[in-house]
C-alpha cells in the first residue's frame, strides 16, 4: 500500500494506492462502509487515450474518493484489481463524476459493467456546471472542466496538474497525447493528479448543488439532462458502421482534389492555400475589396470572407449575386478537400473498432445553449450539399439507413414564442413556413403557386432573414449569405419586421428581460442562459436554439421509452439516424417521426422521416445518383 498526501484548500488529504491483491481487502471494506452510510463517492478513471473503442485502448487506473480521502485501484494490474473496481461500481449506491458518459462507457467496454447499470446512481458535475453557467472561461463563465470549477468553487490554488504531468511524459520521450499510455502508473505526479480528480470532484459537487439551488434550477431539469446524457452515451456506444474500401478510395480522391485546386491557386500567385498573406495579396491584386481583419490586423481570408467572393452560400450553393472569383473558389475547395481527407475519412479509418464501426464523441450539452456536439469526427460541420463523406456511413448486412429530421424547428419555436398566431395557424394548416413569411413580407397572393414560389429569389431572401432571426445574424452576415448589398438587406429586414412585427417585439422583450435579470434569459424548460453584455442581441437565438434542443431531447426520451434506441446510430443537428433491418425500415422511420412530431405552444413541430437507403449519404443524393453510388456494403467491398 502506498499513501499519497495532497492539500486541498489548506486541508491535508490522503489517498491509498493499492499495489498488491492484499491491499484490496481494506478498499472493499471502505466501499462497504461508504455504501452502508450512503455517502456519495466521486469516481474517475485514467486511460491510455480518449478513444474508448479503438483497439489498443486500455483502462489503467480507477479512483474513488470523498472530499478528504480516496483510493486508487490499478485495474491494469490484473483480474483481482479489476474485480475490486467492478465490486465498487456495483455496490456504491450514490456516486458523482465529471463527464460520466466517458467513464461509464469505459467501465462498460473494459470491465463489463454497462453504463445503464451505473449512470442512474451518478450525479454528473459537468451537467450541473452547465446548468449553473454554460459560458466558457474566456467569456466570463466558470468553465465546464473540473480544474477550473475547482479553482472557482473549492480552492483558488487548484492547479490543472497536467503541466507537471506533461513534463513527466517528456522525460520518457512521449507527448501530451501519447504519455498517458506509457507513464509508470506508480509515478508520484501521475498518482497525485489522479487523486486530486476525486477530491476536487466531491467538493465541486456540493458547491454546484448549492449554486443550482441558489439560481433556481429545477431539479427536474437536472434529471432530464442526466437521462439525455445516458441516451447520448448509448448512441455513442453503438457507433456507425463504416464502408472502409469506399472510405479509403474517397481519401485518395479528396487528396487529389485538394492538390488539383491548389494548382489552380498557383496560377494566381498563391503557392500555398494555407498562407493567408499570399491569398490576401492575390485577391487584392484581382480587385477584391473587403474589410474583415484577423486579430493581428491582417486582412482575413477565412471561409466567411471567401464564400461570398466565390458566390457560394454556407451550404456551398451558388448564390447568383456575382461572378465567382476563381481564386477564392479554388482556395476554398482545396482547403475543404484537404480537411475532409484528414479530419473525416482518415480519422474514420484510424478510429474504426474491431467490428468496423466508429464511435463519434457525443456531448449532449456541447454548446452554451445545450445543443448537441459531435466530434472525432465533427459530423455536424458537414454541408448538406455534398454527400460524399456521409456515404462512408453504411448499414450492415440486410439493414437500411433511415432518418428523421425536424422541419424548420427553430423557426416554428420562434413563431410560437413570439405569439405570431397568424403564422402558427398557417403552418398548422399545412403551409410551408418560408412560403408563409415570403407571402406576408412581399404581399404575394394565391396567384403565385407554392411551386412557383419555391424557386423565387424573394423566398430565399426571406428564408435567410428568418434563419438570421433564429441564429442572431446581422445585416453584414445576411448580406454575405445572400450576396445582396447591405442597403438592400436593410430594406428587406424593414419589410420583414413590418410584416411580422411579433418577431421584432419578442426580440426586444427578451433584451429588456435580459437587462432586468443580470443578462440572463430563461427557456420554457427552466434553463437559465447567460448572455454577454456586448452581445445581448443573441437572446432570441439562444432562446430558439435551446428550446429546439430540448424538444429534440424530449423526442429522444420518447424514442427510448418506445424501444427505438437500439436502432439509433447518431444524432447530428436535428437529424436522428438509425439502421434497422430492411423489413422494418419503413416502420422504424415512421416511429421516429411520430416521436419527433409534437405540439409546442400552439404550433405543430413536425419532422421528415425517410428511408435513405444503404448509406447515410443516400439521404443527400439526387434520386438519379442513388443507383450509381448508394451500394450495400457487400457490393461496395
Amino acid at each position: 500500500m502506498h499513501t499519497i498526501t495532497v492539500r486541498v484548500n489548506g486541508e491535508e488529504c490522503h489517498g491509498q494506492f493499492a499495489e498488491t491483491p492484499e491491499d484490496l481487502r481494506p478498499f472493499v471494506e471502505w466501499v462497504d462502509d461508504m455504501a452502508r452510510r450512503g455517502e456519495r463517492i466521486a469516481v474517475d478513471s485514467e486511460t491510455t487515450s480518449l478513444d474508448t473503442f479503438v483497439p489498443g485502448f486500455r483502462l489503467r487506473l480507477v479512483q474513488f474518493g470523498t472530499a478528504t480521502d480516496g483510493w486508487l485501484i490499478p485495474a491494469e494490474f490484473g483480474t483481482p484489481f479489476a474485480n475490486a473496481v467492478r465490486y465498487a461500481l456495483r455496490k456504491l449506491p450514490r456516486m458523482t463524476a465529471q463527464n460520466f458518459p466517458f467513464d461509464g462507457l469505459v467501465f462498460g467496454e473494459h470491465l463489463g459493467v454497462p453504463i445503464e447499470e451505473t449512470f442512474r446512481r451518478v450525479v454528473d458535475t459537468k451537467i450541473l456546471a452547465h446548468l449553473a453557467d454554460s459560458r466558457p472561461e474566456h467569456e466570463g463563465g466558470t468553465g465546464l472542466s473540473l480544474k477550473p470549477l475547482a479553482r472557482h468553487y473549492v480552492d483558488p490554488a487548484a492547479t490543472d496538474g497536467q503541466t507537471e504531468l506533461i513534463k513527466e511524459f517528456h522525460k520518457i520521450g512521449k507527448t501530451k497525447d501519447t504519455g498517458w499510455a506509457h507513464i509508470d502508473i506508480r509515478n508520484p505526479v501521475y498518482l497525485r493528479y489522479a487523486l486530486l480528480d476525486v477530491l476536487y470532484g466531491s467538493r465541486v459537487l456540493v458547491a454546484l448543488q448549492d449554486e443550482c439551488r441558489k439560481r433556481g434550477i429545477p431539479a427536474r431539469l437536472a434529471e432530464y439532462e442526466h437521462r439525455i446524457a445516458l441516451i447520448g452515451a448509448i448512441i455513442e456506444r453503438k457507433g456507425m458502421l463504416i464502408d472502409q474500401p469506399y472510405t479509403e478510395r474517397l481519401t485518395v480522391e479528396l487528396r487529389e482534389e485538394a492538390a488539383r485546386y491548389a494548382e489552380v491557386a498557383k496560377r494566381y500567385g498563391v503557392n500555398s492555400v494555407n498562407a493567408p498573406k499570399q491569398v490576401a495579396a492575390a485577391l487584392a491584386g484581382m480587385g477584391e475589396v473587403w474589410t474583415e481583419k484577423t486579430d493581428g490586423g491582417d486582412p482575413a481570408t477565412g471561409k466567411e470572407v471567401l464564400l461570398p467572393m466565390a458566390d457560394l452560400d454556407k451550404d456551398w450553393q451558388r448564390i447568383g449575386a456575382r461572378t465567382p472569383n476563381p481564386l477564392a473558389d479554388a482556395v476554398l475547395r482545396s482547403k475543404r478537400a484537404g480537411k475532409w481527407a484528414t479530419s473525416y475519412t482518415t480519422a474514420m479509418l484510424d478510429k474504426v473498432d474491431a467490428s468496423g464501426r466508429i464511435h463519434p464523441h457525443t456531448s449532449t450539452m456541447g454548446a452554451r445553449t445545450a445543443r448537441w456536439a459531435v466530434s472525432s469526427p465533427p459530423l455536424q460541420q458537414l454541408p448538406s450539399s455534398d454527400w460524399r463523406v456521409r456515404r462512408c456511413v453504411t448499414a450492415g448486412s440486410g439493414r437500411r439507413i433511415v432518418a428523421s429530421d425536424f422541419s424548420q424547428v427553430e423557426l416554428r419555436v420562434l413563431a410560437a414564442m413570439a405569439g405570431a398566431q397568424n403564422v402558427c395557424d398557417r403552418i398548422n394548416a399545412g403551409e410551408d413556413l418560408h412560403n408563409v413569411t415570403t407571402r406576408l413580407v412581399f404581399g404575394i397572393g394565391p396567384e403565385v403557386t407554392d411551386k412557383e414560389l419555391k424557386g423565387d429569389k424573394r423566398r430565399k431572401l426571406c428564408k435567410t432573414i428568418s434563419l438570421g432571426k433564429a441564429y442572431a445574424g446581422g445585416v453584414d452576415t445576411l448580406s454575405k449569405q445572400t450576396g445582396l448589398p447591405s442597403e438592400q438587406v436593410k430594406r428587406a429586414l424593414a419589410q420583414y419586421d413590418a410584416a411580422l412585427p411579433e418577431f421584432k417585439r419578442y426580440g426586444k422583450r427578451l433584451t429588456r428581460d435580459a437587462y432586468a435579470n443580470r443578462m440572463t434569459v430563461e427557456t420554457p424548460s427552466g434553463r437559465v442562459l447567460r448572455l454577454n453584455r456586448d452581445k445581448v442581441y443573441t437572446a432570441i437565438a439562444f432562446m430558439c436554439q435551446s428550446t429546439a434542443r430540448d424538444i429534440l431531447g424530449q423526442a429522444l426520451i420518447e424514442m427510448d421509452d418506445a424501444g427505438l434506441l437500439p436502432h439509433i446510430i447518431g444524432v447530428v443537428h436535428d437529424e436522428v439516424i438509425a439502421d434497422p433491418y430492411a423489413e422494418d425500415a419503413e416502420d422504424v422511420a415512421r416511429a421516429l417521426g411520430e416521436r419527433m412530431d409534437m405540439p409546442f405552444r400552439g404550433v405543430r413541430i413536425e419532422s421528415d422521416p425517410e428511408v435513405y437507403g444503404h448509406t447515410w449519404g443516400a439521404g443527400y443524393m439526387k434520386p438519379e445518383d442513388k443507383p450509381l453510388y448508394d451500394a450495400p456494403l457487400e457490393v461496395a467491398a
